[in-house]
């Protein structure tokens, strides 16, 4: 956030203890937004995340078995549900919902999965509905993962920690929503 990157775990040395076997230290599910990438933000390395895009952080069964895969496959001991700010998939699906206007092709399956979220901002009203519903998105899908069969006897005893968090672009800072470690 403030500019001192460490760049760690990027060279030829860290590529060869990886080369053979993972252990990242945590999942994030974000969006494919180009100015969003979770290894830049959390400025980690080679072999430190499991890293899902998608737009808006929609899910399906294929996304949710990619997000499973971490803890359920080698312990991952943490998922985070990025969502930021001035999401275009959020905006896009908001305004297709508000509107009645499907987007064409594939991205009205990313319209339908953000519904939920769109819904509880209808409901929850606010000055910008966009920064709203980004935000209810990150949510929401943290608590889905949080309660998924297979995921929640990890979180139950404590294995699992399941975030919804919301990272600005204007300061860099992301801001934890639900589901924080104790």
């Amino acid at each position: 956030m403030n500019g001192n990157l460490q760049h760690p775990d990027r060279d030829p040395t860290r590529r060869q203890l990886v080369a053979h076997e993972q252990e990242p230290f945590g999942s994030v599910l974000s969006c494919i937004d180009s100015r969003v990438p979770p290894e830049l933000l959390f400025d980690t390395g080679l072999g430190d995340l499991y890293v899902m895009r998608t737009g808006g952080e929609a899910v399906s069964p294929v996304v949710t078995g990619s997000v499973e895969y971490g803890p359920m496959t080698s312990g991952t001991p943490l998922i985070v549900v990025l969502g930021h700010q001035r999401c275009g998939a959020i905006k896009a699906a908001y305004t297709s919902l508000r509107d009645g206007k499907p987007l064409p092709g594939n991205l009205q399956a990313i319209v339908r999965a953000l519904r939920p979220a769109y819904e509880q901002t209808v409901r929850q009203g606010g000055t910008d509905p966009v920064e709203t519903m980004a935000r209810a998105q990150a949510r929401l899908t943290a608590n889905d993962l949080r309660s998924n069969q297979d995921l929640a006897p990890l979180a139950k005893k404590g294995a699992l920690a399941v975030v919804g968090a919301y990272y600005s672009l204007d300061t860099g800072k992301v801001q934890v929503l639900t589901g924080a470690p104790s």
